[in-house]
């Protein structure tokens, strides 16, 4: 049975049980886990009886597709929906760990690089190196348009990311911060452009509200997220998962800027950008920017 334990962080998420799972399911349990998937899973939080209601099923629908998932019936479902919902939601200050041991091996440095090193190795296990291919071949298409953009925590991923792009191609726009300026870029998103965003827990709604209207402009949308997902995943073609916990209050974005640097290395090595760099050398040589008189 693949039962996920309710004492300690799953495994595997049950959005993705869920995924795995969709080839199986009968229409009633797709109109229920469509409704799962659409409120990032808070529905399954209600009384079975509540959520019957409001996905138009039956309680048994709801205990058939428990158990289809790997659980011993709906409490058991819901627990687990409520510990996912627990850790992708955890406010900054519950992850602050107590003051413990001196010695170095407990270190903050120390205990920081063990938590970067795992997440990178955890990021890399759950990499599909075909899918990573594509991407980067997409990436490297210069006949369409990228925007990037990132969210509060991430536009310094963004801001990286884009500062690369744009170096080793040309049609690279990094989006403004302030939502009311996105309009006018949505302008020049249709099939031929690729949205580039950023998105991990404490997720931005204004994020997914421009996803979706990127969709219905015909752009595609590829996503870097953290381990339990972003509600933007629906709306992407392509989605990265990187591992964020840290022994801090804030999540570290480390290991998804492993995967951004080494997607730059393969864009780099698909592009002929040899003269573009060269040319950028010559300018800034040419302009004195960083030389004295």
């Amino acid at each position: 049975m693949n039962k996920i334990s309710a004492r300690s962080e799953p495994a595997i998420l049950v959005r993705d049980l869920i995924k795995e799972k969709q080839a199986q399911l009968t229409s009633a349990e797709r109109r229920l886990t469509a409704l799962l998937m659409d409120d990032s899973l808070v529905a399954g939080l209600q009384s079975i009886t509540k959520l019957a209601e409001r996905a138009e099923v039956s309680t048994p629908t709801i205990i058939r597709l428990a158990r289809k998932l790997g659980f011993s019936g709906f409490p058991d479902f819901q627990t687990s929906i409520r510990e996912e919902i627990a850790a992708r939601m955890k406010e900054p200050l519950a992850k602050l760990d107590p003051p413990s041991a001196t010695d170095h091996s407990d270190h903050i440095v120390s205990r920081f690089a063990q938590a970067a090193s795992r997440n990178i190795n955890a990021t890399i296990e759950r990499l599909d190196p075909e899918e990573f291919d594509r991407v980067a071949d997409l990436l490297s298409d210069q006949t369409r348009s990228l925007h990037v953009l990132g969210g509060r925590i991430t536009r310094s991923n963004a801001h990286y990311f884009f500062n690369h792009l744009q170096i080793i191609r040309p049609g690279v726009a990094l989006l403004d911060s302030s939502p009311s300026v996105w309009p006018q870029s949505l302008l020049d998103m249709n099939e031929n452009a690729t949205l580039i965003v950023f998105d991990i827990r404490r997720y931005e709604k204004e994020l997914e509200r421009l996803a979706s209207l990127v969709v219905a402009q015909g752009a595609n949308i590829v996503l870097f997220t953290d381990q339990w997902g972003s509600p933007i995943e629906k709306h992407a073609t392509h989605c990265f998962r990187s591992m964020v916990e840290a022994p801090s209050s804030w999540d570290s974005t480390l290991a998804m800027n492993f995967l951004l640097e080494a997607f730059v290395a393969a864009i780099q090595s698909r592009s002929s950008s040899d003269d573009r760099i060269s040319a950028l050398e010559n300018m800034i040589g040419e302009s004195r920017i960083f030389r004295g008189k």
